[in-house]
């Protein structure tokens, strides 16, 4: 049996409500998928929950769908959220990284600049359309909230009171560069992640994953001043930037999030 399409729309979603979509919706509905009138979709708007669909007209720049029943209702309330921040990289890695954020649940997307970020030039555009396209894919009930692009501090000040931020060092010695010793050596060194995460559960957070090339010595010294601020380790190996991305929010799903 195949399955029913889901497409994220903007408009507010109730019994017997007839939707006239777009010119791209119209598009990939009955020319890319071949559905007429009488085909199905799913529509979720982060808001109503998720609705089936049936199409009623099909024009060349349109299409007319009446919302049949709900199919799930929107989540209130719920767990602790979690933000991701990272230092945007190269093009596809940068896409990969809004990508699996979308799909690991991450509530907000935020680029941010660091002293070492290299690609200072986002396009916001194109990374609210990929997280569309993931939350459509994975059946997510909303889309995570994508940011401009903004300078470390200011984000770290946007943070909601009471945010852990979870803070992926990978020297993790407070000597950060100007150590020798192999994985940060004895002194300062961060928490292996999954044991700090065992004391955040019930609390929201956001995870900083830093640039090619880490975080400065004077980067590393003030987020481990910061309250509320939790340097861990993902292991004695140097991870990409969109590898310690899915790994740090895998690792928070399985103990803080909703995958338990």
């Amino acid at each position: 049996m195949p399955t029913i399409p889901r497409l994220y729309v903007d408009n507010p979603l109730s019994e017997g409500a007839v939707l006239a979509l777009g010119e791209e919706a119209a598009n990939y509905l009955s020319r890319v998928l071949r559905l007429g009138i009488g085909g199905e979709a799913r529509l979720f708007n982060g808001r109503d929950g998720e609705w089936l669909a049936r199409i009623e007209a099909v024009g060349s720049r349109r299409i007319d769908l009446l919302l049949a029943q709900q199919t799930r209702a929107q989540p209130q309330g719920g767990g602790p959220g979690v933000t991701l921040l990272f230092a945007p990289v190269k093009k596809d890695e940068t896409d990969l990284i809004v990508e699996k954020a979308t799909e690991l649940g991450a509530g907000a997307i935020w680029p941010v600049l660091t002293e070492r970020t290299q690609t200072r030039t986002v396009r916001l555009d194109r990374f609210r359309k990929i997280a569309l396209e993931a939350a459509e894919q994975t059946e997510r009930l909303d889309l995570p909230e994508v940011a401009e692009v903004q300078a470390l501090p200011r984000a770290l000040e946007a943070l909601g009171p009471g945010t852990a931020l979870i803070y992926c060092d990978e020297a993790g010695d407070e000597a950060g560069d100007k150590s020798g010793a192999a994985w940060g050596g004895a002194s300062g060194r961060a928490g292996p992640m999954l044991e700090v995460l065992q004391g955040l559960k019930g609390r929201d957070a956001a995870i900083l994953v830093g640039p090619e090339g880490g975080f400065t010595p004077f980067e590393r010294a003030g987020l481990r001043g910061r309250k509320d601020t939790f340097p861990v380790s993902l292991g004695p190996r140097i991870l990409r930037a969109e590898t310690a991305v899915v790994a740090a929010l895998s690792l928070w799903q399985a103990v803080c999030g909703d995958w338990g």
